[in-house]
């Protein structure tokens, strides 16, 4: 090669390398998640989305895939763990086989309202939950709302011992499952979708839910009475992969955390206003009786249920339901 050649050859090379960088395609980055895009998580993700690309676009795209049209929360959990999407927001329940901490959130009647759900999530404790899980490649970015969850039934009950004998519909939760064996009712685990028609076919006669849920899918028209309990919440985590969180620079982290923190604020948001909507709306309909216990009754149904407080406690920590508890009292 001649001296005139590798002279052209060195001035060329930085445009072709800065051609290159410029022709570079944005990373496409996976949200999986199981609800339509009209719902508080749906809606989150989509917000997410459009921060993200307003943002960053010429980094990264969001692909959102709703309505379990990917993959189911049990199937996003693993694929996140092991890298092969970005994003899911499953829930709290769904991460047994990787923590025991995380079942204090299935505890009954441990959170007296959602402003207690809400001041432990922000506590130290609750913050560390979130990355509790990272050397099994799982991080969370935040708490993602649903509600207070409320027990629903086919027949008139007011106490603990009303539900004796009946088969209630829970997620695949050890804790959940045990909370209604202490009721001497049958625990029946069940996809959310099948509930529907499980209670028209009398395969169950009761299930627990928040007002949302209840309402959106009418399992009112099955389900004529119903308690505002209170007594569990159905959260979500919103989690990344550790490697590709870590893989993202200081400045990429920082836009995707604000973006998070933005769009989980907006979801909590919209989740509060549509169960308290939906609330008054079942509680205006002529074929629904819906009792509101009073403190006393209240405390009984807590009794009934606290052993499972006890027979978990070494799983989930003794420091971490103290937490739970003090987030009960109302800051001065």
């Amino acid at each position: 090669m001649t001296l005139l050649s590798l002279r052209w050859l060195r001035l060329a090379l930085p445009c072709v390398l800065v051609a290159g960088f410029a022709s570079a395609e944005p990373q496409t980055l996976i949200f999986s998640h199981v609800v339509s895009e009209n719902t508080p998580k749906g809606k989150m993700a989509l917000m997410f989305k459009s921060m993200i690309e307003r943002r960053m676009g010429d980094q990264f795209q969001i692909e959102i895939y709703p309505n379990t049209e990917l993959m189911d929360d049990d199937e996003a959990v693993v694929a996140i763990a092991e890298g092969r999407i970005h994003f899911a927001a499953p829930s709290l329940s769904k991460f047994e086989a990787y923590t025991g901490q995380l079942m204090v959130y299935d505890l009954p009647f441990l959170f007296a309202n959602m402003e207690a759900v809400e001041r432990f999530q922000n506590s130290p404790t609750g913050l560390n939950l979130l990355t509790h899980m990272q050397s099994d490649g799982i991080l969370g970015l935040g708490y993602l709302h649903n509600g207070l969850k409320q027990l629903t039934a086919n027949r008139d009950f007011t106490r603990p011992d009303d539900l004796a004998g009946l088969r209630f519909r829970t997620m695949t939760s050890e804790v959940l499952q045990k909370q209604f064996e202490l009721l001497d009712a049958e625990a029946v685990p069940m996809a959310f979708g099948r509930v529907y028609q499980a209670l028209a076919d009398n395969e169950i006669q009761g299930q627990e839910n928040t007002w949302s849920n209840i309402y959106s899918q009418a399992f009112y028209e099955h389900q004529p009475f119903m308690m505002q309990s209170n007594h569990g919440v159905l959260d979500y985590m919103v989690i990344t992969n550790t490697d590709f969180w870590n893989s993202l620079t200081a400045e990429q982290r920082q836009e995707f955390r604000f973006a998070m923190e933005m769009s989980v604020k907006y979801g909590n948001a919209v989740a509060l206003a549509k169960n308290q909507n939906d609330r008054a709306a079942i509680a205006s309909m002529s074929g629904v009786t819906l009792h509101e216990p009073t403190l006393q009754q209240l405390v009984q149904w807590q009794n009934a249920m606290k052993p499972l407080w006890q027979e978990y406690e070494p799983q989930i920590g003794a420091d971490v339901i103290e937490a739970a508890l003090d987030a009960n009292q109302t800051p001065d």
